[in-house]
């Protein structure tokens, strides 16, 4: 599971010229999911995403976390961070999970959000082509991937 990590000031998706997730001080979480996910890697990369100390705190330091400036989650699919370029000009997907399997990981992580967090996370819609537009704070844009759990 790879997540691209974007802290955001606000943020909103859009699928067809209508908002369907929005947050204001947050994290915007792209999600991509791959056929050697599972459960685990969900629970993994949730706690490590809600822990990151990377707010900022009185002193101004990045010392505070998502649940301690009371922040949101904005949580969209993107099976394109799976994207393989080794090869040629085309990205291959190959290891992008199926609709299928990807969607119930997706499903999954969002339901153990609204549990850790006690509010349910804004989403984008799985699967549509959807618009993102986020501003960006600081900027601070983090990877992880629960296969380099370094």
């Amino acid at each position: 599971m790879r997540a691209l990590i974007q802290r955001v000031s606000h943020a909103h998706v859009e699928v067809e010229q209508k908002k369907c997730g929005e947050i204001n001080k947050g994290l915007l979480i792209f999600l991509g999911i791959e056929e050697a996910d599972d459960e685990n890697d969900a629970v993994w990369l949730l706690s490590k995403i809600i822990q990151l100390r990377i707010f900022n705190d009185s002193e101004n330091k990045m010392n505070a976390s998502l649940r301690d400036i009371d922040g949101k989650l904005l949580i969209v699919s993107q099976f394109t961070l799976h994207a393989q370029t080794k090869k040629g000009n085309r990205p291959s997907f190959i290891r992008a999970a199926h609709p299928e399997k990807a969607k119930k990981l997706y499903e999954h992580f969002i339901s153990l959000a609204e549990k850790e967090l006690g509010v349910r996370p804004e989403t984008g819609i799985f699967g549509a082509n959807m618009e993102v537009h986020l501003c960006n704070d600081g900027p601070v844009t983090i990877w992880m991937d629960t296969k380099n759990r370094e």
